[in-house]
């Protein structure tokens, strides 16, 4: 069977993808999986044993285009017996419906009568997570799916990490503190730059040394962790964030002996590594998104207001994350890794 999956346009959800793909292959041991996905993906996919190959779709996230949809849909013409639609919206159906592809699978989403003719009702009850709607397309309507749940691993190659560590001129002679302080969906998912900087100190001076990981935009966030150490201490931070290219970053965040990170692709990136990973989560949940590793240590306030999963603060004080403080993170770390943990930082 040859199957051609429609992928997410997130880092995060093509990480838990993954979880549908190893579904798939526990059904039809000898399928072929397709990947049709943004060019930006393929080093995650590249990392997935499940993926035969990655197929670059042009189109940039919320762009229409039918006629670039059609014309892709006919270039695959005639080379797949099942689709698998991840994303919900009216345009991902597009390509697989002008690809006549016998099969084609989805939740009911948005307006895609006729483009999916198998088309299923989402009981969110019956399947809350995210993992469980990607799962549960392998499988007949409403299935109980199969327990225990498939975690997402990436596979590294040990030569392209080498590369990497050389490229940056990192050494691993210390232990590695990973921080990922940014996140794309908005401000209300970001732990203060400052927060992050406390954690940093106290585990620099227990002999660590911190990377800190991103985009472009997250790249000032790292100067400000840095900018609020003092000298001697600052030294030992590595800003990697928008300096790296997504496969770098991947291969490098393998090397981390902890990781700290919002809610965000990143942290999924950290927890498919199985890296120690305390996940912050402010105007997110995890009943929705968990990262899925057995060395996960997740801190949140719980606050009357949230979850609101909205991009900035409703009420501009962003009190889900401000009054979390590094001490509850600290002592999370504690709970994954061998670190001491500074009494003095009880009241921070």
């Amino acid at each position: 069977m040859k199957i051609l999956v429609i992928g997410p346009s997130w880092v995060g959800d093509m990480v838990m993808a993954q979880t549908l793909f190893m579904c798939l292959r526990s059904q039809y041991p000898e399928c072929e999986i397709d990947v049709l996905a943004p060019e930006w993906s393929r080093p995650i996919l590249e990392r997935m044993p499940e993926v035969r190959q990655t197929l670059s779709f042009p189109l940039g996230h919320g762009v229409l285009d039918i006629a670039s949809r059609r014309r892709i849909g006919l270039q695959l013409k005639n080379q797949y017996d099942r689709a698998f639609l991840l994303p919900n919206s009216f345009k991902s159906a597009l390509t697989p419906f002008f690809a006549a592809i016998p099969v084609r699978t989805g939740w009911k989403g948005e307006m895609r009568y006729g483009l999916l003719n198998d088309l299923r009702k989402l009981d969110k009850d019956r399947y809350p997570l995210m993992i469980e709607r990607f799962m549960a397309l392998a499988y007949e309507p409403n299935a109980t799916l199969p327990t225990p749940y498939p975690k997402p691993h990436l596979e590294i190659d040990g030569q392209a990490r080498e590369q990497a560590l050389a490229e940056f001129e990192l050494v691993l002679d210390r232990p590695v503190l990973a921080l990922c302080p940014g996140a794309e969906f908005g401000q209300a998912k970001k732990w203060p730059a400052n927060y992050y900087a406390k954690v940093a100190d106290q585990l620099i001076r227990q002999g660590w040394q911190v990377w800190i990981f991103g985009s472009k935009a997250d790249h000032a966030t790292g100067e400000q962790i840095k900018d609020e150490l003092i000298p001697g201490i600052r030294e030992e931070v590595y800003n990697l964030a928008g300096q790296t290219q997504l496969a770098q970053a991947i291969d490098l965040l393998s090397c981390a002996d902890a990781v700290v990170s919002n809610d965000s692709g990143l942290m999924h990136v950290a927890a498919a590594l199985n890296r120690p990973l305390v996940a912050v989560y402010g105007s997110t949940s995890p009943k929705f998104t968990p990262p899925l590793s057995d060395q996960v240590e997740i801190v949140r306030l719980g606050l009357e207001c949230s979850p609101c999963f909205e991009r900035t603060c409703r009420f501009g004080h962003y009190d889900c994350l401000r009054k979390l403080r590094p001490n509850r993170v600290i002592t999370a770390l504690s709970r994954l890794v061998v670190i001491s943990v500074d009494l003095q930082e009880s009241s921070n």
